[in-house]
């Protein structure tokens, strides 16, 4: 794609600060591509099993179809009057609206379809399928799952570890639960394959800051339900059962959103999981949790802002405001990436500071690869991977560990 394909997918606002690195924004409207895939190959699966999983009536199930068929060859258009958010998103769509779904960029694209999906069941209407997560059955299912039994009695094998080996386990058990993701499991298989490789380890790093920072106040923007959002649970619990942190603000969507991304009620379904959960460890993390809410140790937040198309560079400042001061920001999560350094084709070896320096505290990403966009790998890793072809990329067996200890960034 060339850069002037990508400028006539419509300016985003960050895109015309000279101070923030560019490169081609990704659209859904080229051959063979991943973007592609996913409006034509997966979106499709989850439509299928979104009918199948939930007893919508004819009107519902009309409207999810005609989504499917207008985002795969229709055009883009607005929210209807009545619509409590149509004001923001005619804003956020400015000179995309008419326009074929293909020419907007993919991150937009994307969060406009889920923001259709639940307006067509009926999520935000008066009526009884108001608040209805048209995910629900998905999420349950996986927590309920077998695979969490097994998962959590490895907790009680952890207990006995040192402090730092623990600390290690904790953190690699966040970043490979990323591969537990509802939405990529469509169209990539179930989740929990073999993974291959971290192709950037900034572990070390991390470590080393939260040390120097101790009984500082960490975010983790938390990414999906059920089985990853358990292991980042339990990293929140260490993080606070060992003076790391002296407050967590674990930050969820407050809407449902690309298929398994967590809001307030799938937290406390986990949280209960742990809780019930037969392994001694699990139950004593689930309480501990449970009281660090009570007392304010463990805060939990939510803004709009979770499920606009923009990317991070672009938060309202109320947000932004609440991320400044944090002795970290922690990112789970391949959606959580493109947002941060922003969806677009980026170079591999692009300096992840340099991608994320519009971010308001030191920032880390723990992320799972499923979608194209990278940044901070070394010149002979990137080389390497892409000498296998672009699957590396995509196909969730490759993961990262990357942070940047920028302080004082406006973004501005």
């Amino acid at each position: 794609m060339s850069s002037g394909a990508a400028a006539r997918a419509g300016p985003r606002p960050s895109e015309d600060d000279p101070d923030v690195p560019t490169a081609p924004v990704i659209r859904s409207d080229v051959p063979g591509s991943f973007a592609r895939a996913v409006f034509h190959e997966r979106h499709p699966e989850l439509v299928r099993r979104v009918l199948d999983a939930l007893p919508y009536g004819p009107g519902a199930r009309r409207a999810i179809e005609r989504l499917l068929t207008e985002s795969t060859g229709g055009v883009l258009e607005p929210l209807g009057a009545d619509a409590h958010d149509r004001e923001q998103w005619l804003a956020w769509g400015d000179g995309l609206w008419g326009r074929p779904w293909g020419e907007a960029p993919f991150l937009w694209a994307e969060s406009w379809f889920y923001r259709r999906l639940l307006d067509a069941t009926g999520y935000f209407r008066p009526g009884a399928w108001q608040g209805i997560d048209p995910f629900g059955p998905f999420k349950a299912a996986e927590l309920a799952g077998a695979a969490v039994d097994d998962e959590l009695a490895a907790l009680d094998g952890l207990a006995g570890l040192p402090g730092g080996q623990r600390a290690r386990a904790l953190l690699s058990s966040a970043l490979w639960g990323n591969r537990a993701d509802l939405g990529f499991g469509i169209t990539a298989g179930a989740p929990g394959g073999a993974v291959t490789e971290l192709v950037a380890d900034d572990g070390d790093v991390l470590r080393a800051e939260l040390e120097r920072t101790r009984g500082g106040r960490i975010c983790l923007i938390a990414d999906n339900a059920g089985r990853e959002l358990l292991p980042d649970l339990v990293l929140v619990d260490h993080l606070l059962a060992d003076g790391t942190a002296a407050r967590v603000d674990l930050y969820v969507k407050p809407q449902p959103f690309f298929v398994s991304d967590a809001t307030t009620a799938d937290l406390l379904a986990a949280l209960t999981r742990l809780r019930t959960a037969r392994s001694e460890q699990a139950a004593a993390i689930g309480g501990r949790l449970w009281r660090a809410m009570n007392d304010g140790k463990l805060g939990v937040r939510t803004h709009p802002f979770f499920c606009a198309p923009l990317p991070y560079h672009d938060m309202p400042d109320d947000l932004r405001a609440e991320f400044a001061g944090a002795a970290m920001t922690i990112l789970k999560g391949d959606l959580n990436y493109r947002r941060l350094v922003g969806d677009r084709l980026w170079p591999a070896t692009t300096a992840f500071d340099d991608a994320t320096g519009h971010f308001p505290s030191p920032v880390t990403a723990l992320r799972t690869l499923k979608s194209e966009v990278v940044v901070g790998l070394a010149p002979a890793t990137a080389a390497r991977l892409d000498a296998t072809g672009p699957a590396w990329r995509t196909s969730g067996e490759h993961a990262l560990v990357q942070v940047a200890l920028h302080r004082g960034a406006t973004g501005r």
